[in-house]
């Protein structure tokens, strides 16, 4: 990996500020469901980057549970529309999938959120549409019942579209411009194969200081994988749902205080070694800012 020495210092130096991090005041978290971009922003960020990029070697804002916004404060991941989530810049999706009958209804766990895979593949198709600079990263995981059937129902979906990628290697941002590129996981074997830093149970909080570490350490691992044959991807969502410690500790809570801290962990390393990847970075609640850190990582490329 490239600037070993300075990574390695820039690891050190966040083990020291230790609890300055995520004092910020920004937007790094937002759960205010009106996006407001500011008459700068640049929707369509990908144009400023090379088409000779390799996907694994950009690092991309993502969303964990994409569409989980009904269900209450347990179950409620985002606040914005899909279709504002693309515009705010985020590049991966995580879409639930059920398979009910002949369609796919997205869900989280046992929640319908009131959207269906063609409804929204036909949202990321007109951004893309609009916006053919860009390339949005889907991956469909099966959920609940029926799971053997959804890999069938997406391949029905893009019969024969030209728009979408589906092989398992990894392309040039050159390549998929304007495209759907799919992420293959588990049972799910259409697209990119995406290998994920996180364990299982990692997605459990008790305590908002051990999530911080395991984010962080779950990021050290994406630098030493970023740019091969996979997309790598971390999470910085969580949820004490579920346990006794942490059982006010909703998605939203969690985001509250993780967001902000990623966001200065990343300012750290922005500002000391930028040319570096961290694959996707997949998250809850996030803000126009924290979206903004992790896109200008693929500017200092």
């Amino acid at each position: 990996m490239k600037n070993f020495n300075q990574v390695l210092g820039v690891s050190l130096l966040i083990v020291l500020l230790g609890k300055s991090l995520g004092q910020s005041q920004n937007q790094a978290f937002n759960d205010a469901e009106k996006l407001q971009l500011p008459q700068s922003y640049q929707i369509n960020w990908m144009s400023n980057l090379n088409d000779n990029f390799y996907l694994s070697q950009l690092t991309l804002p993502g969303t964990h549970d994409t569409m989980a916004r009904y269900g209450g404060p347990a179950v409620d991941c985002q606040v914005w529309t899909l279709e504002d989530q693309l515009k705010a810049g985020i590049r991966y999706l995580d879409l639930r999938a059920f398979a009910f009958g002949d369609s796919l209804r997205l869900m989280h766990g046992i929640v319908y959120e009131f959207s269906t895979f063609k409804e929204a593949l036909a949202t990321i198709k007109k951004f893309l549409s609009q916006y053919p600079t860009e390339t949005v990263l889907v991956r469909v995981k099966p959920e609940l019942l029926n799971k053997e059937n959804v890999q069938g129902l997406v391949e029905q979906a893009i019969y024969n579209d030209q728009n979408v990628w589906v092989s398992s290697t990894v392309p040039t941002l050159g390549q998929v411009r304007g495209k759907v590129v799919f992420v293959q996981k588990d049972s799910f074997r259409l697209g990119l194969p995406l290998v994920e830093t996180d364990t299982k149970g990692d997605y459990e909080v008790t305590h908002i200081k051990h999530k911080e570490q395991e984010v962080s350490s779950h990021l050290n691992q994406a630098l030493t994988k970023c740019g091969g044959s996979s997309i790598i991807l971390t999470y910085s969502s969580g949820t004490g749902i579920g346990t006794f410690e942490g059982m006010f500790l909703t998605p939203k809570r969690v985001a509250e205080k993780i967001d902000p801290w990623l966001y200065s962990y990343l300012e750290v390393y922005l500002n000391n070694v930028p040319d570096i990847c961290f694959g996707i970075i997949a998250m809850d609640f996030p803000g126009l800012e924290l979206i903004q850190a992790v896109i200008n990582f693929n500017l200092q490329l």
